[in-house]
C-alpha cells in the first residue's frame, strides 16, 4: 500500500506490497505553519494505522529535525509527534528521516528544482554562503529503504542521507559546470547547516562507489536535469 503521490511515493510504485504501508503523504514544507495541514496528515496516519495494523508501517520523516534553527518550529514539532504516534500505535514500523531527496519531478520549491529553474531563467540567486545542505539521489532513498526492509531492521528510526553535506556554493559551482550556464549570484554572508549521522546506511555508499561527493552530485544533475 502506497499513501501519497509525490516524489517519495512514486519511488515505490513498482514494488507495492499488500503487507507494507509506504506512508509518503502529508506536510513536506518545513516552513509550514497551517495547522489544518498538520491535522490532515495526523488524521490520515491514524486512519491508515487503524485499518492496517498488521502491516509494516514505513513513515518518511525528515532530517530537518536536527536543524537547530527549526527546533521549535510547528513543522518539526509536528513530525516528532507523528513519529511518536507511529511508534506507539503500530506492531512493526520503520521511521526514515530523509534529507534533501533529489529526483524526477517533485515539489517545484525543493532546493534543486528551485536552483535549476533559476539558472535556466537567468535569475539572480541569493546565496547564503554559510549554508549547507545534504542532497541524496531519490533512487538511493528507494534502494536503502528496500535494503532495510530486506534486513528486517524494524521498530527504529533510521537517517537516510548522503555521506557529506554540500555548501550552497559547492552545489552552484558544480551546477554551473554541468549545465554550462554562467550563474548570477548575490552572496550573503549568512546561513547554517547541520550534520546527520548515518551509521545504518553509510556502508551502502561505500559498497556502491559513491564516496566522491562532486561525482555524486554531477550524476544527480545528469540524471534528472539534463
Amino acid at each position: 500500500m502506497i499513501i501519497g503521490k509525490g516524489l517519495i511515493a512514486s519511488l515505490f510504485a513498482d514494488c507495492d506490497d499488500e503487507n507494507i504501508v509506504f506512508f509518503a503523504s502529508g506536510v513536506s514544507n518545513s516552513s509550514e505553519t497551517n495547522h489544518e495541514h498538520f491535522n490532515r496528515e495526523e488524521n490520515l496516519i491514524l486512519d491508515t494505522i487503524e485499518g492496517n495494523n498488521n502491516k509494516l508501517f514505513i513513515y518518511f520523516s525528515t532530517c530537518s529535525i536536527y536543524d537547530s534553527s527549526k527546533t521549535n518550529s510547528p513543522y518539526v514539532l509536528h513530525k516528532l509527534r507523528m513519529e511518536e504516534i507511529i511508534k506507539n500505535s503500530t506492531k512493526n514500523h520503520l521511521i526514515l528521516r530523509v534529507s534533501n531527496a533529489v529526483g524526477k519531478g517533485g515539489n517545484p520549491n525543493l532546493l534543486m528544482n528551485y536552483l535549476v529553474r533559476s539558472v535556466h531563467n537567468g535569475e539572480t540567486i541569493n546565496v547564503h554562503t554559510k549554508a549547507t545542505r545534504n542532497l541524496i539521489d531519490a533512487e538511493d532513498v528507494r534502494n536503502l529503504t528496500l535494503e532495510l526492509i530486506e534486513q528486517k531492521k524494524f521498530n527504529k528510526i533510521v537517517n537516510i542521507a548522503y555521506l557529506q553535506n554540500y555548501s550552497i556554493i559547492e552545489i552552484l559551482e558544480i551546477m554551473e559546470t554541468q549545465l554550462q550556464r554562467k550563474l548570477k549570484l548575490n552572496l550573503i554572508k549568512s546561513g547554517s547547516g547541520y550534520e546527520i549521522n548515518i551509521p545504518e546506511v553509510e556502508k551502502y555508499f561505500h559498497d556502491n562507489g559513491l564516496e566522491n561527493k562532486d561525482a555524486y552530485l554531477c550524476k544527480i544533475l545528469q540524471k534528472y536535469y539534463q
